[in-house]
């Protein structure tokens, strides 16, 4: 959309010809009997190529930046620039340029104040037609209505583009929502299944083999001889069998942890205008899927408010594990703000914690970005020992 929008800047640019094939047409434009030629070319020309370089600057990164207050006075400077040809032209090549302006109506305005900004500069290029072409007043307005309602199909036009934008934006966070809560399931199961089997093993296998050992060690006393010796061989095998399941047992439990990293790394790829960096401990594994999931969460709910509320360029995240407790700590280079007004997504991150026996802080600073650090017990163990210890 961008470089459609300056090839027909680039094409409405192209009425100078006629004026360097028919000089003397230039004595129609405004001021031509008092100025010369290359006066007159002059002023046009700036006013031109003004509107095409502030068109570029403010057509940049569209739908991946936050507009602010300098990109609506570039608009007001694009809309003026219009005109300006307009009138130094003495042409309807004004409302073209204006139909430019309307494809970034919607993604730097509100949808009302975007209609509302399409509306009144149509309207405000009526005085060209009259002072400038020499219109009659219900002719020069018929004729900006005519160029509203092109206008209009161009704003549409931009509008469900970026609709389209921010929908594909919605399912590529939701898909990469749904491959980390994938990976957290994938080890939860992996955890239940080894958790299962040692169970098994234990309750299993070990009871009978506790069993027969105690039937081995009764017949070694009631035997004699050569089958005293084979029992008592028997005895020792059995007792290895029962060590080797019991070392079997503890490894399945030691290792039937949930690696973080797996679930948090998804997060962060193919975030569109953000860069984000994470630095995760390696390994960094968690015993309780919960934990894991209130932690997953969390991530997803920083890079949420950096994305559409920080106007952030770049992100942080750093997950370590630190006495028991996993701590991770984020902070962005965003917009911050000298009054933090909690929403949704931090009260809701600020309870998940709590009822885990975490904590959330947060410092922010208008234009020092948002930071913030999480602390969550790596076990429940871990939360009543702090609990204790309070």
């Amino acid at each position: 959309m961008r470089f459609a929008g300056l090839f027909t800047w680039g094409v409405a640019g192209c009425w100078l010809v006629i004026m360097w094939l028919e000089p003397e047409a230039a004595t129609s434009l405004p001021g031509g009997s008092e100025h010369t030629f290359f006066l007159l070319i002059l002023r046009w020309v700036a006013i031109h190529l003004a509107f095409g370089a502030v068109y570029w600057w403010a057509s940049r990164g569209l739908g991946q930046r936050r507009p602010g207050p300098a990109d609506h006075a570039l608009l007001l400077v694009l809309t003026a620039c219009a005109i300006g040809v307009g009138y130094f032209s003495n042409s309807g090549i004004g409302s073209i340029l204006l139909m430019v302006v309307a494809g970034l109506l919607p993604w730097l305005l509100p949808l009302r104040v975007g209609v509302a900004w399409l509306v009144l500069s149509n309207l405000s290029i009526i005085p060209v037609f009259v002072i400038a072409i020499g219109q009659p007043l219900l002719v020069a307005i018929v004729q900006s209505v005519a160029y509203a309602g092109f206008s209009s199909l161009v704003f549409v036009s931009s509008l469900v583009a970026m609709q389209q934008a921010q929908a594909r934006e919605d399912q590529r966070r939701l898909n990469a929502e749904l491959r980390a809560t994938r990976a957290l399931l994938a080890e939860s199961a992996r955890i239940n299944e080894r958790t299962r089997i040692s169970r098994e093993l234990h309750d299993l296998l070990g009871h009978h083999l506790t069993a027969l050992s105690l039937n081995l060690e009764v017949a070694g006393h009631l035997s004699e001889g050569r089958v005293k010796e084979h029992v008592q061989q028997a005895h020792t095998l059995a007792r290895l069998l029962l060590t080797d399941v019991r070392e079997a047992v503890s490894q399945l439990r030691e290792n039937g942890a949930i690696d973080l990293s797996l679930a948090l790394r998804p997060l962060a790829e193919n975030v569109p205008a953000l860069d984000i960096r994470m630095d995760i401990e390696t390994p960094l594994t968690l015993d309780d899927p919960e934990r894991a999931h209130v932690l997953l969460r969390c991530a997803q709910e920083i890079i949420t408010n950096a994305v559409r509320h920080a106007g952030a360029q770049h992100l942080w995240i750093d997950v370590r594990r630190n006495d028991g407790h996993i701590v991770m700590s984020a902070r962005d280079d965003g917009r911050g703000a000298d009054h933090l007004i909690a929403g949704n997504g931090l009260r809701g991150m600020r309870e998940r914690l709590v009822q885990h026996g975490g904590q959330l802080r947060i410092e922010t600073r208008a234009e020092a970005g948002f930071s913030l650090r999480l602390t969550l017990p790596a076990t429940a163990a871990a939360m009543g020992r702090e609990g204790a210890l309070t």
